[in-house]
């Protein structure tokens, strides 16, 4: 192979990865910023247990737990995240309507597992 073709190969690839990268960056750039709100879980509760809302206006929930495996779901805004013990989880969710909603545990965390869950309300 001529050596014209592995400089124009190497330009192309370089061309490329820089495209993908600002690309990357202007995504995340453009993204609404959005209020945090911090949810602990814990044997068998979330604090807060409810969530106040305002449609249309994106949320990051920050999700902990000192206890076990935990689980996160709010299916009506197909959220859904583990909250692992030392860590924590984010989720971003933007409500589309007004209501109430549930948000639970779907992993199995002991006894009282069952009534782990609360309420998000979107006005």
């Amino acid at each position: 192979m001529n050596p014209t073709f592995f400089r124009r190969r190497r330009v192309l690839l370089t061309l490329a990865a820089l495209s993908v990268a600002a690309g990357a960056g202007v995504r995340a750039f453009a993204q609404p910023s959005a209020a945090v709100i911090r949810v602990v879980a814990r044997k068998f509760s979330y604090t807060p247990g409810e969530i106040m809302l305002k449609r249309g206006v994106p949320v990051d929930l920050e999700l902990v737990t000192e206890d076990v495996v935990m689980g996160f779901n709010a299916p009506d805004f197909n959220v859904r995240a583990d909250v692992i013990p030392g860590k924590t989880a984010r989720v971003r969710l933007t409500p589309d309507r007004a209501g109430t909603f549930t948000f639970y545990c779907d992993i199995f965390c002991g006894s009282g597992h069952e009534s782990m869950s609360g309420t998000i309300i979107v006005t």
